[in-house]
């Protein structure tokens, strides 16, 4: 597999390991918005969350908790993207958990809203609770 994140799982590429465990690894980001920005990934290849088992899934909200407590920023963004319009860019589930420590580094979001009514929303709400069944 030609995917990066497989090969630092491996061994083939080395990373600044922070932590680890049989389904999960967390790693220091190379390129990061601010220090100590770091990564939690599935060892379990995936391209999209939806396709990562529940297994792998419970396994890495526990280590991203550790983690982001052992890198002691007050305020940080907990980061998980999915296609390549929605900026991810590395085709394996990847969680980055980003130190916010002032307004020049970490993430910096914008939250464009559309127009919307309560009854579109009760409509909406309906048709994603009938797929969940």
């Amino acid at each position: 597999m030609s995917c990066i994140f497989c090969k630092i799982i491996r061994g083939e590429i080395p990373c600044v390991k922070l932590a680890e465990t049989a389904k999960t690894l967390s790693f220091l980001d190379i390129s990061p918005t601010a220090k100590g920005h770091a990564l939690v990934i599935p060892k379990e290849h995936s391209e999209k969350l939806t396709g990562l088992s529940d297994e792998s899934l419970a396994d890495i909200l526990p280590v991203a908790k550790k983690v982001a407590k052992a890198i002691g920023a007050e305020n940080y963004n907990f980061l998980q993207n999915n296609g390549r319009i929605a900026h991810q860019f590395v085709d394996h589930v990847h969680f980055h958990i980003i130190p916010k420590p002032n307004e020049e580094f970490g993430l910096g979001v914008g939250w464009p809203t559309y127009p919307t009514s309560k009854e579109d929303l009760a409509e909406l709400g309906e048709q994603i609770r009938s797929r969940l069944q």
